[in-house]
């Protein structure tokens, strides 16, 4: 979950290390971790790097009118690979294959959106041109001014006879009153909140532990806007300034990243949020356009890929798992909540002794610290094994984003800890390709610039608190 929605004030036992951000989320934070060491913690499937892949013909994709024929597949893949990289592009595409799941996608335009301004900007303009109707799906849509803002962008085009189809989580949103939803229900827009923290009103089987921690916007059933970016003002300011006087309290900015979609793999993505209306028991919806004929807009080669813990095979742990074992060259990830899991951390580890160039921007600082120090607990057995850890600086760090050798790329709300993997309905796109990569690897950099190295010499430094931290909060891992 997002951890700013179970921060707390801190107890005796920890001494004060938590910051408090309201007991209402330390409640909800408690109340979802016991469900979920009463429930049992799960199991990650295995996912063998080298395993034998099941399509061994050539590649097949789908584009705007269904799968498209092997000659006309191979063609577009072709155009897709460049000199030294091409060996390497076909190795992640046939992983990426061998992963089954939704399909890779061809003709979309994408387009990267670092921080809260411009998502913000991109969204807001796609709702104002909506035509027909509007499907959002989020974690968290707290009552400020961009949540106002959002509301009154919806309510204005339900009046305009554009549907507006609203999920939101019930521990994500938790501090937003009734009264901010009932505005949006007067309107005429449809909400479904998803697994009631109230067991009392709950439509389906109680879960509290299971969290819709999605950040979905699909227009027209033609865009798509997916990553980690919730409908709040704590997005507001820039990252890459010192500190944004836009943000309350002036306090420092948050780091994300979105995505924007246009083509047919918005499909995809719309198929996903369907599933979780049906699956929570939301009244009928509208008759809409949901899944119109989408023309090609692109080049791009795109998978969305829908995690759910209803499902018995965690999609987004496998591809990310095949994707790392695949890698020649480098591995690039940026991440909010590293509590690595013992697969993760092998693939991580491999990857750096095999030669790939292994680097994590992670934060240095976090609205939660449990998962802080749960992450820092393994520094060590990483550094070690010549993994290159960062953290961010002068910033809260929330971008869930990963590019392996330069042609592996994705975006979207998993994050790299056991509550992604196995409780948590995330959404990320894959996309396969040099262009994007190389946009991918520039925003990496760009991020490095602004993170301070980690090294063994210095880890070793550390005091007996910062140890005893990591210590306490290893016991909680598996349930953050």
């Amino acid at each position: 979950m997002e951890r700013s929605e179970a921060s707390s004030e801190g107890s005796e036992l920890s001494g004060g290390l938590i910051q408090s951000v309201g007991r209402c989320r330390f409640a909800a934070f408690l109340a979802v971790a016991l469900a979920g060491f009463l429930a049992g913690c799960g199991s990650l499937p295995i996912i063998v790097p080298d395993m034998e892949l099941h399509s061994h013909g050539p590649v097949q994709l789908e584009g705007a009118f269904g799968r498209l024929a092997p000659e006309k597949s191979k063609a577009i893949l072709d155009r897709l690979k460049s000199g030294e990289q091409t060996s390497i592009f076909e190795r992640h595409l046939a992983f990426e294959e061998a992963i089954v799941g939704s399909p890779l996608v061809v003709g979309n335009e994408v387009v990267l959106l670092q921080d809260g301004p411009a998502t913000f900007q991109a969204m807001f303009t796609a709702i104002r041109n909506a035509k027909d109707h509007v499907n959002v799906e989020t974690y968290t849509i707290d009552e400020d001014e961009v949540g106002n803002r959002f509301a009154d962008a919806l309510i204005e085009k339900q009046a305009q006879d554009v549907q507006v189809n609203f999920i939101y989580d019930s521990v994500g949103s938790i501090k937003t009153s009734k009264e901010f939803f009932r505005r949006l229900t007067d309107s005429g827009i449809k909400v479904l909140q998803y697994n009631p923290i109230n067991p009392l009103t709950v439509k389906k089987g109680w879960d509290v532990n299971q969290r819709d921690h999605r950040k979905l916007l699909i227009v027209d059933g033609r865009t798509a806007f997916l990553g980690g970016v919730n409908i709040s003002s704590v997005y507001s300011g820039g990252s890459f300034a010192q500190r944004s006087t836009t943000r309350p309290e002036a306090k420092a900015p948050w780091r994300d990243t979105h995505l924007q979609v246009d083509g047919p793999v918005v499909g995809e993505f719309q198929k996903l949020f369907l599933a979780t209306w049906e699956k929570q028991k939301g009244e009928p919806m509208a008759p809409r356009n949901y899944l119109p004929q989408i023309a090609s807009k692109g080049k791009q080669v795109v998978r969305a890929i829908g995690s759910s813990s209803d499902e018995p095979y965690t999609l987004m742990y496998a591809t990310l798992i095949s994707a790392i074992g695949s890698a020649a060259t480098s591995v690039y990830l940026t991440n909010a909540y590293f509590v690595p899991d013992p697969q993760l951390l092998a693939a991580l580890k491999d990857a750096a002794q095999r030669g790939v160039k292994v680097k994590i921007i992670l934060p240095s600082y976090t609205d939660f610290w449990l998962v802080l120090y749960a992450g820092r607990s393994h520094y060590e057995e990483l550094l070690s094994a010549g993994v290159k850890i960062y953290e961010r600086r002068d910033t809260l760090l929330h971008a869930k984003t990963a590019v392996i050798d330069g042609v592996w790329s994705t975006i979207g709300s998993t994050n790299l800890d056991w509550r992604s993997f196995l409780h948590n309905d995330e959404v990320n796109a894959v996309i396969l390709g040099q262009e994007f990569g190389t946009q991918m690897q520039a925003m990496f950099e760009q991020d490095l610039a602004t993170s301070d190295p980690i090294t063994p010499e210095q880890w070793e430094q550390r005091s007996i608190g910062a140890r005893l931290k990591e210590l306490a909060a290893r016991l909680w891992q598996r349930g953050l």
